[in-house]
């Protein structure tokens, strides 16, 4: 199977507003920096130059965030790659209008 072809499932950033109930595996692709100026509250901060190194259930769905939805695909191709379940959140950060987490 090529993954180079695959599509990632994207959402719009009010269907991931819909599902943070759940709370869902949600990572934040953007730099340190920009993850600290503010961020999704349940979201975890692995920024995309370390996509790779991420380590985690590979039976739960992960969805994935950045600031503008960019980084946010190319970390979902990685992650698809290496076997995880992935959804890209479409818009990114540029869209959210939730309550912003500071800080680490």
């Amino acid at each position: 199977m090529n993954f180079l072809f695959q599509p990632v499932k994207t959402i719009s950033i009010q269907e991931l507003q819909g599902r943070l109930a759940d709370s869902p595996v949600l990572l934040d692709v953007r730099t340190p920096s920009e993850y600290r100026s503010g961020h999704i509250k349940q979201a975890k901060n692995v920024p995309l130059q370390k996509i790779n190194g991420y380590n985690g259930e590979k039976d739960k769905t992960v969805y994935v965030i950045c600031q503008s939805g960019m980084r946010s695909k190319q970390a979902a191709k990685e992650l698809t790659k290496a076997g995880y379940d992935v959804i890209n959140v479409r818009g990114g950060m540029n869209q959210w209008t939730g309550q912003l987490a500071g800080g680490k």
